[in-house]
């Protein structure tokens, strides 16, 4: 049984993490897909458990993966004086995405990512799991790589993500209380809140 504010110890959320790990690489995989035309299964994540085999240099494709993420010192806590009562944390980060694109149309298909990001319609998906384009920051970089004694196309980009987390925790509102009330002079008082009171709210 998890714990709440009444049993002491330590609290764990009572509502599951937004996307991430693997499925929030399967959002960035969607996303690239979409936006640019590749098919699914040449967009990949940047790091897998088993990498599959590298498509041939003729073949364009996208590896796409989180590199950086910068969270948000301060976290909102939200109370509610509902029933028995919850809190809710909000917070918020700054997540850095490499999106590396291969094959002959490399450039091409980086560029249509860029511009296809500042398409409204092509960022509503990700506003409903929690993620907002903030930039897409500097140069693409063209990297090409040698593999077999083959110049192999690789151009890179970067974007920068808000992402919002809301994670709700079973602190309880108190109902009522009793002890005493000890003064520095020694006197003490006994405290005793009636059966039914308003709710606290942080």
């Amino acid at each position: 049984m998890a714990n709440d504010s009444s049993t002491g110890g330590y609290l764990a959320p009572t509502t599951a993490l937004p996307a991430e790990d693997a499925a929030l690489d399967a959002i960035l995989v969607g996303l690239v897909a979409g936006v640019v035309g590749l098919p699914g299964n040449l967009v990949r994540p940047r790091w897998q458990l088993v990498p599959p085999t590298q498509p041939e240099a003729s073949t364009d494709w996208c590896a796409i993966g989180v590199v950086d993420e910068d969270p948000d010192p301060n976290i909102s806590l939200l109370h509610s004086g509902v029933g028995q009562g919850s809190s809710t944390s909000v917070d918020n980060d700054i997540i850095t995405v490499l999106a590396s694109f291969y094959g002959p149309s490399a450039r091409g298909n980086a560029k249509v990512l860029r511009t296809g990001l500042m398409i409204p319609q092509n960022r509503e998906k990700l506003y409903f799991v929690g993620l907002a384009l903030v930039e897409i920051p500097g140069k693409s970089r063209f990297l090409p790589d040698m593999v077999n004694q083959r110049t192999l196309r690789r151009v890179d980009i970067s974007m920068r993500f808000r992402r919002r987390t809301v994670l709700n925790w079973t602190i309880l509102n108190l109902l009522q209380m009793q002890g005493t009330v000890a003064t520095d002079l020694g006197v003490s008082d006994p405290l005793q809140t009636p059966q039914s009171v308003s709710p606290l709210v942080e």
